[in-house]
């Protein structure tokens, strides 16, 4: 059975077990993972006077234990020579499956929760039978899961969020006011992992089947039966992993942790596990996914671009994992089996851990004591946190913000939340813990960023909503146009176009979003009025250009006579144009949203009709400047309009955005 229990075999002497200074360099030597944990630690300490306090600390634990959660499930996988590519899917689906049957369907919240875990079981068991007894490799297998359980999440609920109920939402608070529950189910999660992998027989096997399958099945292991053991476990973590996060968030996202399932295995890797096989244990997980919190915490606090945060994380995995690889090969040796030698390594390995916790707390607490109150600035301080960056209409929301923030001397920071609401909602808890006068958000789902927003509120910081509001949640100001009269205006203008009767193709936003549901209710609303206009299909296209292209030429197969397509935003819109070719603007009639620059431009041009524009930069300029107005204790108005235009080829030249 291969380990990875790896010790010096003399100290810094000579001697064994050498002297607490050669004791201490060993300790963390033989320990990359916990070395790369303290190095940031102490860094983002001094780099940042905000991160080390008591709030920000628990912060960290939060925003890790979703990730880690996950990791104690990929462990039992990666352990074992497998890997699991779906635990986020299945996490979402999890979650969508209690959230759907406790609400919708009326059952009780204890079956529901009963359900949610035999729904990441069972995808457990799937990907275990098609690897074992369908022979399919563990990355296929897990792929194909990974697939199969987001598309079940978006049809359960189709694509919207489905608000949690509130006896499980409590997941997502704190014991005494002050310790999150999140990190309480980590700890326990995290201590269960450490005895299965440690003490029982299937912890032992998987072990044996990850540093040799062949030769654990001739010693008498049945291998099949264990794997489908393994890839249950991991399934059955994912499913609370995706209570914790709906918890966190009062709703069941069907677009919830995606990626997630790289920074789970990630963490593992990072903790020590090799992806060989064979080695791996649960506190070296723990350590990953606190790395991976505390470097994305950190950067969010230095106010790092999001573009470059994605560079610096992918630098420092490479280099723990590059650390945890040199120290192999430093003269570590593995530890001669016995229990006499264990006893007796036993009083000195404690006196070098405790050796190691005295020294980080006194590097730490000395960092904290320099950096206490180097965060104050005399400059007002706004947090910004938008649902995406990779979308130029919310690039202009920026661009308006920092605009307006440079103006009135204000220090403005730009999170982007890339989409993804637990994210969104990390990020918001950061910039209270950070203490900033006021925070502005444009919320991935208005029900989800309603507990971070509750929190900001207990801290008596006043947030602002811009684009969509916030649900449950007290804000001093709505900056936002209507999405829903958008879309009406952009049904009357393209129905108009075509003389009140035509086929027409739908192009949907990311599904889950509000700004989907919105314009595409409003859309549906004003073709009420035209009975002529018939339309032939709906598909989503994530907002994305590329998505849009390769969608509106798949339709156009099915449907060659389209004389007019609506897309939710202007990226779907130049996508369909694309698509349509020569046809754009002459037979067949585009109509997008948002106002962009490209979009503006395709008016001019006359391959789009018109676009629905919703003159982004004043959104972000109007959001800093009632944000300030709060932070200073002034009156704002609760909601604030920015009106939509119908820009088309008559008016685009007038049009400033």
């Amino acid at each position: 059975m291969a380990t990875d229990t790896l010790k010096s075999t003399t100290g810094a002497s000579g001697a064994p077990g050498g002297g607490a200074p050669g004791g201490l360099r060993r300790l963390l030597l033989d320990n990359g993972a916990l070395t790369a944990l303290i190095i940031l630690v102490i860094a983002m300490s001094a780099l940042s006077g905000d991160f080390l306090t008591t709030d920000n600390l628990l912060n960290i634990g939060v925003q890790a234990a979703v990730t880690a959660i996950l990791a104690f499930g990929v462990t039992f996988v990666i352990v074992s020579a497998g890997i699991d590519l779906s635990v986020g899917s299945v996490a979402a689906l999890s979650a969508t499956v209690l959230a759907w049957t406790a609400t919708s369907e009326g059952v009780p919240v204890w079956i529901a929760v009963i359900l949610a875990i035999a729904t990441g079981i069972a995808c457990g068991l799937v990907n275990g039978v098609l690897i074992s007894y369908g022979k399919l490799p563990p990355f296929i297998a897990t792929l194909a899961m990974l697939s199969v359980g987001r598309g079940l999440s978006l049809v359960i609920s189709q694509g919207s969020p489905i608000a949690f109920p509130d006896s499980v939402s409590h997941l997502g608070d704190t014991l005494g006011g002050w310790l999150p529950v999140p990190v309480l189910v980590m700890i326990v999660l995290g201590l269960v992992t450490a005895v299965i992998l440690g003490r029982t027989y299937i912890g032992r096997s998987m072990y044996a089947i990850g540093g040799n399958e062949e030769a654990a099945r001739l010693s008498g292991l049945r291998v099949k039966r264990q794997k489908l053991a393994i890839y249950a476990l991991s399934g059955l973590f994912a499913a609370a992993a995706g209570i914790v996060l709906a918890s966190r968030l009062s709703s069941a996202q069907p677009q919830a942790a995606q990626g997630y399932e790289l920074d789970a295995i990630a963490a593992v890797v990072i903790g020590g596990a090799s992806l060989a096989g064979g080695t791996g244990k649960a506190s070296g997980t723990l350590i990953g996914a606190l790395i991976l919190a505390v470097l994305r915490n950190g950067l969010n606090l230095l106010s790092v671009s999001a573009f470059w945060q994605q560079v610096v994380i992918g630098v420092v995995i490479a280099l723990a994992v590059l650390l945890d690889t040199v120290r192999r090969k430093a003269g570590a040796t593995p530890v001669t089996s016995g229990a006499g030698g264990a006893a007796s390594k036993k009083g000195p390995q404690m006196v070098k851990y405790g050796l190691a916790v005295v020294l980080v707390a006194a590097v730490v607490g000395g960092l904290s004591i320099f950096n206490n109150g180097s965060s104050s600035s005399e400059k007002p301080k706004v947090g910004l946190s938008l649902s995406t960056l990779n979308n130029p209409f919310f690039v202009q929301i920026k661009e308006g913000a920092q605009a307006e923030a440079k103006k009135l001397g204000a220090d403005l920071t730009v999170t982007d939340a890339q989409n993804d609401a637990s994210q969104q909602a990390n990020q918001l808890q950061n910039f209270t813990s950070e203490g900033v006068d006021s925070i502005i958000v444009n919320p991935v789902d208005s029900d989800a960023a309603g507990p971070s927003v509750r929190s900001a509120n207990k801290s008596d910081i006043p947030v602002v909503g811009v684009d969509r509001g916030v649900n449950k949640a007290k804000t001093a100001a709505l900056v936002a146009s209507d999405n829903v009269e958008g879309g009406q205006l952009g049904a009357k203008a393209l129905a108009e176009k075509l003389g009140g009767k035509g086929k027409i193709v739908i192009l949907q936003g990311l599904a889950g979003t509000s700004a989907s549901r919105e314009r595409g209710a409003g859309f549906e609303e004003g073709l009420k009025a035209y009975p002529g206009i018939k339309v032939v299909a709906r598909q989503p296209a994530d907002f994305d250009r590329t998505k849009g292209l390769d969608v509106m030429t798949n339709l156009l197969q099915a449907h060659p006579d389209v004389q007019g397509v609506f897309a939710e935003n202007d990226e779907m819109a130049l996508g369909a144009i694309k698509a349509l070719g020569s046809k754009a603007g002459k037979s067949v009639q585009v109509i997008g949203f948002d106002g962009t620059p490209d979009g503006l431009k395709a008016v001019a041009d006359g391959t789009m009709y018109a676009s629905v524009a919703q003159q982004p930069k004043e959104l972000g300029r109007i959001a800093v400047e009632n944000a300030l107005r709060a932070a200073d204790g002034k009156k704002t108005e609760q909601t604030v309009k920015v009106p939509v235009k119908v820009v088309t080829s008559k008016n685009v030249a007038d049009f400033t955005g």
